[in-house]
């Protein structure tokens, strides 16, 4: 029979709590920020956003990237919206970012290429960042919502590459209303109603 020596119990004790430490943080995790985005569905609607005056109407085809500092899932998508950049700014596409009001927070250097916008109409009722709303060239808007559906983000789970490649080829995109499951953070402020 095996004994185990008080070393070796000491080590694959702390081993398990380590363990069930890791699926406690990871459960948390999940509870706290992956949630579906149509809860608020009838919030969650691109009729009442506009693009600020100075970028409305026809030109490029114009990504907006809505994102919260303080909020843990932005870490998923920088790379992938940088890689975003990377690939399609060359082809005409310009890259925007509106900070969630009262946010502090700078955006890492690989995506200094977003212009930012301080004021947009209709961006005060988003129930949740990171978001993106692309608008055409004709200056609709083509889509509203989440990057992808998931914890993370990425060019292999993502709804952007597609809608950005139908634009660019001239087709008509109207996907303003979407329904996904993935990291987010609270935009919105609650209602004391």
């Amino acid at each position: 029979m095996l004994r185990l020596s008080r070393k070796n119990l000491l080590i694959a004790l702390l081993a398990l709590a380590w363990l069930v430490g890791m699926l406690l943080a990871y459960r948390w995790f999940e509870t706290r920020y992956m949630r579906t985005f149509d809860e608020r569905a009838a919030v969650f609607s691109g009729a009442e956003l506009r693009l600020p005056e100075a970028i409305a109407g026809p030109g490029a085809i114009r990504l907006v990237h809505f994102w919260d500092p303080a909020c843990p899932c932005n870490v998923g998508n920088q790379q992938h919206l940088a890689e975003l950049v990377q690939r399609y700014a060359p082809q005409g596409v310009t890259f925007h970012v509106v900070q969630k009001p009262g946010g502090k927070g700078r955006l890492p250097p690989e995506l200094a290429a977003l212009q930012p916008i301080e004021s947009m109409p209709g961006s005060a009722d988003l129930p949740a960042s990171p978001a993106v709303a692309i608008w055409d060239r004709q200056g609709r808007l083509a889509y509203f919502g989440p990057y992808s559906e998931g914890l993370v983000c990425n060019s292999s789970n993502s709804f952007i590459e597609p809608i950005l490649e139908a634009l660019a080829e001239g087709r008509t995109v109207d996907a303003s209303n979407t329904l996904a499951v993935g990291c987010f953070c609270e935009w919105a402020q609650p209602s004391d109603g």
